[in-house]
């Protein structure tokens, strides 16, 4: 989610700044606008911590039924 943030929030700056430079960095930062999107969502999804093994739906863990109390 930071690096989300960041490189969106760059990417607002590149937008910016496009009204305010002169020459050749309006493509800097035109290019910038535009490609920072994809970077970022393609960061955010390839650093999700997810689950290490996909769990099957309604199927408990071992640890998650209870065990029978000796009497």
């Amino acid at each position: 989610m930071r690096a989300y943030s960041t490189a969106m929030s760059i990417r607002m700056a590149c937008f910016i700044l496009v009204f305010f430079v002169p020459g050749w960095w309006k493509l800097v930062f035109g290019l910038g606008a535009v490609v920072l999107p994809y970077v970022a969502v393609v960061l955010a999804n390839a650093g999700s911590r997810g689950a290490v093994q996909p769990r099957m739906p309604g199927v408990a863990s071992q640890l998650a039924l209870e065990q029978p109390r000796p009497e």
